[in-house]
């Protein structure tokens, strides 16, 4: 009989990466560990109220304890901080709206978490996302799918995955619904069965990014113009990482109409409103693209696509370009495309790849 395979299970006390951890059990040798990315009282938060909580790491070895299987927490708050809350914050001062759940599976989870499962001699490991990985023999590639729980899927924020990467991870409840897995949770008694799902990004859980950029890098961001698209001065914003492409809501301005925030200029401090008609293209650009499940094509090829996390993947064709980027022609236009954020495609439920949405003019891309 063959020695169990080893698996460095990452378990954030919730109920997803718990469940993940008791499947695994059956076919690997697992140990538990839970990562201190930050302390509450390092960026002044509620103790109480981030998916880092002390309550977090209790329950991660709680179920670790109900397991019998070890659990350790490994801090990595530097690496956090430099790779993630830095990126942000320089992201938002830039004008760009990032995703940092992305920077955080790229850089920590399934970076610098799988280096350090190698140095202890583990074989795989392993995360509670709902996504599907397989591999296919004639084009001797790893590939990903979405988790079968669509309401739940994941494979939005792991487009930067590489081969290497998922050669040594696996996703045990890339085939379970949310409700099956908080029916095993149930079943194995674990006290996160019903913990509800983290919602906000971990180090900002009231939403504020303005409060936050500014508590934590020490800056102050002037106040500036109002415009219209043709330059014409409307009235007084409150600094430019207050304002995210689409946003109505929060401006302090009355025009008699509805208005939205359809571009900014950090170059000159300008936020530029417009109509909800304002706000839809047929096309958008990425770059920094990385292929996950196939090769990058050399013809046009059609596909399904996403600009945002909870947008439901619209039809289009995918144009690649030199420079490791794309641009995709969306069959309808689509509302709100925003530079920073991801550009993901698909192929049916097939992750075909992604990339950093990007303006194709200047006008949010300038550094500062």
């Amino acid at each position: 009989m063959s020695e169990k395979k080893k698996v460095l299970a990452a378990m954030s006390g919730g109920v997803d990466s718990t469940v993940a951890a008791a499947i695994l059990m059956k076919d690997y040798e697992v140990s538990g560990v839970t990562l201190r990315l930050f302390t509450n009282e390092d960026i002044q938060l509620d103790k109480s109220k981030t998916c880092c909580s002390l309550e977090d790491v209790e329950d991660a070895r709680y179920a670790c304890s109900r397991l019998g299987i070890d659990h350790y927490v490994y801090n990595f708050g530097e690496r956090f901080r430099e790779c993630v809350i830095d990126r942000f914050n320089n992201a938002y001062i830039n004008g760009l709206t990032p995703n940092p759940c992305i920077d955080c599976n790229k850089y920590i989870k399934f970076d610098a978490l799988l280096k350090r499962a190698e140095l202890l001699g583990q074989d795989y490991i392993a995360t509670g996302h709902y996504v599907r990985r397989g591999y296919d023999e004639k084009t001797g590639r790893y590939f990903l799918k979405k988790g079968i729980d669509e309401t739940k899927d994941q494979s939005y924020v792991l487009y930067n995955m590489t081969q290497e990467q998922l050669a040594k991870t696996l996703f045990p409840i890339g085939e379970l619904t949310k409700p099956q897995t908080r029916e095993i949770a149930a079943q194995y008694g674990f006290s996160n069965a019903s913990k509800p799902d983290s919602q906000d990004i971990c180090f900002i859980p009231d939403g504020d990014y303005a409060k936050f950029i500014e508590y934590y890098t020490g800056r102050k961001f002037p106040k500036g113009n109002f415009i219209d698209k043709c330059g014409n001065i409307l009235g007084e914003h409150n600094g430019i990482i207050r304002y995210t492409i689409g946003q109505r809501k929060g401006l302090g301005i009355a025009l008699g109409k509805p208005a939205y925030v359809i571009s900014k200029d950090v170059s000159v401090n300008t936020v530029t409103l417009g109509s909800n008609e304002d706000l839809f293209t047929d096309r958008a650009y990425a770059e920094d693209v990385n292929w996950v499940s196939i090769d990058c094509p050399s013809e046009p090829v059609r596909v399904t696509a996403k600009v945002r996390y909870n947008q439901k993947a619209q039809p289009g064709t995918l144009y690649p370009k030199e420079n490791n980027c794309v641009e995709i022609i969306f069959d309808a236009p689509q509302r709100a495309v925003t530079p920073g954020q991801a550009l993901v495609f698909y192929s049916n439920d097939l992750l075909l790849g992604g990339g950093c949405v990007t303006a194709q003019n200047n006008l949010t891309t300038q550094q500062v």
